[in-house]
């Protein structure tokens, strides 16, 4: 039997982890080890500074799952992985996010995909499923979204992790991020790029200082339309983006730099 990691950044009684985990139930043993509480916006961020618990809870469904006290989404891939399975699952799911995760700032900031980043760096394949909801003012409205809402994101997430369970990730692809927009048409797919244009001004000033009150769709933009905040805000599409965790290096680039800097006797130092 095929073991699935199912973690999100929402908490662990959140309605996208519970959406999604109905549909994975039909694949494999699903493994469900979540922050207790809503943990957003840390990205890969690990817990270094306190401890951290392991708690076993019940979910809506009756199962047994995991939460993590005082955890990251990151700690929670590890925590799995090395003291409750004691062994790698044959792939982890992140999500389904309640908010999006769109372009570069949100891939890096997003714990849901710091989750799936903690995997596709060990070498498990991941997915992470988020829905795009066009405003989320505060954490009542993530509380108010509905598993009727979610059918679709669960329904594609669905898919693409039964094809990654039988015949793996596609080549050169270590993380599948997909984004689902509200009403989706399932049949409205677009392979995307994610986008480079990083956040404008988020805070909005309130008496005790600045704070970024809610997540809008209307704050993403990028005129590129390979993009994954093109296909979702301008067209309505469902954005699919491959990540390939492997940061480039100009090495060759760097040894001019370092002669520039150092003189002729770096080159007997930089190898």
């Amino acid at each position: 039997m095929k073991t699935i990691l199912l973690i999100n950044d929402d908490g662990i009684q959140s309605s996208g982890l519970f959406a999604i985990k109905k549909k994975l139930d039909r694949l494999g043993e699903v493994v469900v080890v979540a922050p207790k509480r809503e943990v957003s916006g840390v990205g890969k961020a690990i817990t270094s500074s306190r401890h951290v618990q392991i708690e076993e809870v019940e979910l809506e469904d009756k199962s047994r799952a995991y939460a993590i006290i005082n955890g990251t989404p990151a700690d929670s891939y590890l925590l799995a992985v090395n003291k409750i399975l004691k062994h790698s699952p044959d792939v982890v799911v992140a999500g389904i996010n309640l908010g999006p995760n769109l372009g570069i700032d949100d891939f890096l900031n997003s714990g849901t995909i710091g989750a799936a980043l903690e995997a596709a760096i060990h070498g498990v394949p991941a997915v992470a499923v988020s829905y795009c909801k066009q405003e989320i003012s505060d954490r009542k409205a993530k509380s108010a979204i509905t598993l009727e809402e979610l059918l679709s994101a669960a329904e594609i997430g669905l898919k693409i992790v039964e094809h990654v369970l039988s015949k793996g990730m596609p080549p050169d692809v270590d993380l599948i991020s997909v984004n689902v927009p509200e009403k989706a048409d399932c049949r409205k797919l677009k392979a995307t790029e994610l986008s480079y244009v990083g956040y404008g001004d988020l805070f909005s000033k309130e008496e005790k200082g600045y704070r970024i009150a809610h997540w809008r769709l209307d704050d993403y933009s990028d005129p590129d339309p390979e993009t994954d905040v093109r296909a979702i805000r301008n067209e309505g599409y469902i954005s699919i983006t491959p990540v390939k965790v492997r940061l480039p290096h100009s090495k060759k680039a760097l040894k001019h730099m370092l002669k520039d800097v150092f003189g002729d006797q770096s080159a007997t130092r930089v190898m």
